[in-house]
């Protein structure tokens, strides 16, 4: 799991580092938007990859990889959303969500590592497109759990399918990270 866990800091890097720019680029913009439009956002990213692994096809030119950097981002959004309630404006310090950004991923990765020693890493046994079917699911469960209110009577709450939308994503871009190495070419 130590290289699990390394490969989840490497992967949660790349989306800060992201994450950052965007917040430089637009500052805090997405303070205004309320928990089901990142839910919505989320939908909007898992159905393109869905469609990308059925046809096999992308006219919009985005890759399965920043798709997926986009649902561990807009996840830990929602999460950032769920502790302050959205804004009506975005003039929102940015070392603050920087370091909501960090305390969200801090307990993905808690949480990441928890279920792994549970689960034996089941998920490095599983296809990208099941994966992906996991995060559809958890996406779908996210937004009955919004129309009902945020009540649930037996299941965990936004928060908990936030974490694992972003888990999922990160177990994904670490298959595609796994799958650079072993193509890589090498120099005789």
């Amino acid at each position: 799991m130590q290289k699990t866990s390394k490969q989840f800091d490497e992967i949660i890097q790349g989306c800060r580092s992201l994450f950052s720019k965007k917040l430089q680029d637009y500052g805090a913009s997405f303070r205004v938007l309320r928990t089901p439009s990142l839910t919505d956002q989320i939908l909007i990213k898992v159905k393109s990859l869905r469609n990308f692994q059925l046809t096999n096809i992308s006219k919009v030119g985005e890759s399965e990889e920043e798709n997926f950097m986009a649902i561990v981002n807009y996840s830990i959004i929602g999460l950032i959303q769920l502790e302050k309630g959205f804004a009506d404006d975005f003039k929102q310090d940015a070392e603050e969500m920087l370091n909501l950004y960090d305390k969200f991923a801090t307990e993905a990765k808690d949480l990441m590592l928890r279920k792994n020693h549970d689960y034996g890493e089941a998920w490095r046994d599983m296809r990208v497109s099941s994966i992906t079917d996991l995060i559809y699911q958890k996406v779908l469960r996210t937004k009955q759990i919004e129309d009902n209110a945020g009540a649930t009577l037996v299941s965990e709450g936004i928060d908990a399918n936030y974490f694992d939308m972003l888990n999922y994503a990160v177990f994904c871009l670490i298959k595609f990270s796994e799958e650079k190495e072993i193509f890589k070419p090498k120099l005789i």
